[in-house]
């Protein structure tokens, strides 16, 4: 027998979903889209060109840095892209995904949008959300335990830790490859191979070897810290469910946003709105500011914690987490 408690709370998402649905903000925005794939492509291809013209000068290094932008840029496309936030039908999003993710900045589109599917059907779950899985840094008290030095003070090894991301995914898109747990696996291994044939090529011809090493370490090194650093204030610090809640629940209590105008909605890629687009994960990008007041009045007419902080506030919080999961380690009681 279903309970009015239970029957209150199942029903609790068909009314934000209606309400959200009468707004008009789960429609298309193709003027939005078409504007900022055009200045995205445009600032990946300017900038490869600054770098030819630049040439063999140690200027190239200010080439790295503003490309580590561009291809976080591209990544945060990537992700919309996989959403369905651009096309409303999954053959041109694939396709678009496929020349974002593993042609334009070298990660497996479909390795990335498994993970991150995993991810947001049980966002911050110990044991279902690949996200917080036991790696170099620990999410939880429980993983911790029987861990060594770098758990014990990972919060201080979090920022270093990040200049490794974006070779990180890079190394797991080839695994995943080879394991063959990628759909389109020949067409998805040949993007990937022209990126790091381009790339290794590009440098190789272009700059001197110690350049070449330098660009490498630049770019690679701030591309992973820019997009470690869109993700890390989403859900890191924030509780961990045990499976029983209901959707709504389930993605508002782990997830947290971010305060800012709108420059901070262009650098996280409308990330800081993580409730809302954890909700509503179809949501185009640019109707989750207009989504943010309904969702978080609604919060508190059904007495549903809503989190939002500032940009520093939220880093600090994941830090203090992290600092927090390692206290038993530090105290020698695990």
């Amino acid at each position: 027998m279903t309970t009015t408690a239970e029957t209150r709370s199942g029903s609790d998402f068909a009314e934000l979903n209606r309400r959200i649905n009468a707004a008009g903000l789960l429609r298309r925005r193709p003027g939005h889209y078409a504007v900022r794939l055009i200045l995205v492509a445009l600032a990946y291809l300017g900038g490869w060109t600054v770098f030819a013209l630049v040439g063999a000068s140690w200027w190239t290094l200010a080439v790295a840095v503003f490309l580590a932008v561009v291809f976080t840029q591209v990544g945060l496309v990537a992700h919309d892209l996989a959403h369905r936030q651009v096309f409303r039908t999954n053959a041109p999003s694939a396709r678009a995904g496929l020349i974002a993710g593993n042609l334009a900045i070298g990660m497996s589109y479909g390795y990335w949008m498994d993970k991150h599917t995993k991810h947001h059907a049980n966002p911050n779950h110990d044991d279902l959300d690949p996200d917080v899985s036991p790696a170099a840094l620990v999410w939880s008290v429980e993983h911790a335990r029987g861990k060594g030095f770098l758990v014990r003070y990972q919060a201080w090894f979090f920022f270093p830790l990040l200049t490794l991301l974006g070779m990180s995914l890079k190394r797991d898109s080839v695994r995943a490859l080879r394991a063959g747990s990628v759909k389109r696996r020949g067409l998805e291994s040949a993007l990937l191979g022209l990126h790091f044939i381009g790339y290794a090529a590009a440098l190789l011809i272009v700059l001197s070897p110690l350049q070449a090493l330098a660009f490498l370490v630049v770019h690679q090194a701030l591309f992973g810290v820019y997009l470690g650093l869109t993700f890390a204030p989403n859900h890191k610090g924030m509780p961990h469910p045990d499976g029983t809640e209901d959707y709504l629940r389930k993605q508002v209590l782990t997830s947290r946003n971010v305060r800012g105008g709108r420059f901070v909605d262009v650098a996280l890629g409308g990330l800081n709105y993580q409730i809302e687009h954890h909700l509503f994960p179809a949501m185009p990008m640019p109707n989750l500011r207009a989504a943010q007041p309904i969702v978080r009045d609604y919060c508190a007419e059904i007495g549903v914690p809503y989190e939002m902080t500032g940009l520093l506030e939220s880093y600090r919080q994941a830090l203090r987490h992290l600092h927090d999961v390692g206290a038993e380690l530090r105290a020698g009681r695990a």
